[in-house]
């Protein structure tokens, strides 16, 4: 990127370009082509978050002893009742997923992560993830051994090399063992205490003291046993039929109101079922988390499949029926969304993943709620680009910011994205620039940072037909179609791009009365939102996302 001049600093920076031809500054064989092999990578998987981040743990400072349950488990009753009535909307499970798209499968545990012997969390001398607190002492972390568990499983299920295989169910059977071996039988289910103290500075209420327990702990729990239940090699009769007595164990926890501890399970006010990652001391009470409560569900999908009971169906469809009805309290919209109903706070290190959570509750469910709220999240806050990234700058005047970021052009809280420059750079004709980021920058649209170049390290605002990505990428495909409305007497571009500078076709849609498309796909192409049509003759044609409805909103 070069020949730009400088010709003044701009009073308001991060304000888009408004020509008065939209292409006059870029050439069509740009705007309406994309570079081959331009297929997108699919939306990143964050790596999994620590439930006790920004908390603190310590050793147990209360003399109670924990209840284990020693000895050989006892095979639990088969719970015939609900907890308690509760709102359902009528979402079902699809259970012939391809393998790819079924709870963990995005989450292999790598080689080296199967062997860990260092850090604060490793193996011990048994295989078992632990965690090894400041006191040096080592504790039994559920939502950790289990997460890992299953991602050993994961990589169980792809590996190729026989040793390496071994190992891996070898690591999940350890963890799950662990469980069993550690639980605590009560009320008919079984539950897997947490031995350490636990304190939030934040979350008002989270204030544990050993042991307590956790829904997320609890649900996940059942998605480890149930897989384990269902491996078709690798486990005897005998060893399959004791996790699948485990899985009913874990269970019968989600079936279990919140009259007497320990519970995890609730019904809040309005009457949505809730499972509750850190239940609070008064029955019906606790921090209303969303990440905790969906990768709980996770585990009644699994369970579901394993054993096609009644109850678990009801379960999940309460479940997506609050997560659903909780959405706008989830949203905070152009920025990070909220972690947990009860606190409201924006949390950046979670955003990302209700994006990943979101795109599997619409594949478990085939549901075009989640899909359009899985696209809002994604508009909100977008996940980041690929290296090797590329942007177009149409010819003309733009302004070009300094921002107060981390580094590497993260978001910190304390900085804010603060403009600490700005200039106005004039280019002659259309050119290119390799960008590292792209990005909702704090109180304004999505931006680019520039990599290479006279400019590094500017950041310059997507506006598309002046700013954009080249290319398509985060795409969402569907497995079944959704359906787009074009408002009566409305203009909507409807475009064939080209490939490697070929220009495509641009056509100009317009109906006098509402006309409905079906789609398939969303991605962000050539720098915005845009929908690929499957119906009539416009089949294989994009159209951008914000000249529309989908799904009636």
């Amino acid at each position: 990127m070069g020949g730009g001049a400088v010709t003044a600093m701009a009073a308001g920076a991060f304000e888009p370009p408004t020509p008065a031809d939209p292409l006059a500054g870029t050439p069509r064989s740009i705007a309406l082509s994309l570079p081959s092999g331009a297929g997108g990578e699919s939306i990143p998987v964050p790596p999994l978050p620590d439930p006790l981040e920004g908390g603190s743990v310590s050793a147990p400072s209360s003399s109670r002893r924990i209840p284990y349950t020693s000895g050989t488990p006892t095979e639990p009753g088969d719970p015939t009742t609900l907890p308690f009535e509760f709102k359902k909307d009528g979402y079902q499970i699809v259970p012939d997923l391809p393998e790819a798209l079924r709870p963990w499968r995005n989450r292999p545990t790598t080689w080296a992560n199967a062997n860990l012997s260092a850090g604060t969390y490793h193996l011990n001398a048994d295989g078992v993830y632990m965690m090894y607190a400041d006191d040096g002492k080592s504790y039994d972390h559920p939502v950790g051994q289990i997460q890992f568990g299953l991602g050993c499983l994961t990589s169980y299920r792809v590996e190729t090399d026989p040793t390496r295989k071994a190992v891996f169910l070898e690591r999940a059977r350890a963890q799950a063992d662990r469980l069993i071996a550690k639980r605590v039988e009560t009320r008919g289910a079984w539950y897997f205490p947490y031995p350490f103290d636990f304190t939030h500075a934040e979350h008002s209420g989270v204030v544990y003291k050993a042991p307590w327990y956790s829904g997320m702990a609890q649900g996940e729990s059942i998605s480890l046993f149930a897989q384990l239940a269902a491996l078709e090699d690798g486990l005897s009769a005998d060893e399959r039929a004791l996790y699948r007595s485990a899985a009913d164990g874990a269970f019968a926890s989600l079936l279990r109101a919140d009259d007497t501890n320990p519970w995890v399970v609730n019904k809040d006010q309005a009457g949505y079922l809730w499972i509750q990652e850190y239940p609070f001391k008064t029955a019906g009470t606790g921090d209303y988390t969303y990440n905790g409560m969906i990768f709980a569900m996770f585990g009644i999908w699994d369970y579901f499949r394993l054993t096609g009971n009644r109850l678990a169906a009801q379960l999940y469809d309460g479940t997506c029926t609050t997560i659903a009805r909780h959405f706008a309290l989830l949203r905070n919209p152009r920025w990070f969304s909220y972690y947990c109903q009860t606190h409201r706070i924006p949390t950046h290190t979670y955003h990302h993943h209700h994006i990943a959570l979101w795109q599997q509750l619409h594949w478990h469910t085939n549901s075009p709620v989640f899909a359009h709220q899985l696209d809002m999240l994604i508009e909100d806050v977008p996940p980041g680009v690929k290296s090797g990234s590329v942007i177009t700058i149409a010819a003309g005047t733009h302004t070009l910011s300094k921002l107060d970021t981390n580094s590497d052009g993260s978001w910190a809280k304390a900085r804010a994205d603060r403009v600490l420059s700005s200039k106005k750079v004039v280019f002659a004709r259309a050119t290119q620039a390799p960008i590292d980021v792209r990005r909702r920058i704090q109180g304004t649209g999505v931006g680019y940072r520039i990599s290479a170049g006279a400019y590094k390290g500017h950041w310059v605002a997507e506006a598309y037909p002046n700013v954009f990505l080249r290319g398509e990428h985060l795409p969402v495909t569907y497995r079944v179609p959704r359906t787009l409305t074009l408002t009566a007497n409305a203009s909507v571009e409807a475009i064939d791009y080209g490939i490697n500078g070929a220009a495509g076709t641009l056509k100009m849609l317009k109906y006098s009365k509402p006309h409905t498309l079906q789609f398939d796909r969303r991605a962000v192409v050539n720098g915005r939102p845009i929908l690929r049509i499957t119906s009539e003759e416009f089949a294989g044609y994009w159209i951008p996302a914000n000249q529309v409805t989908t799904d009636g909103h």
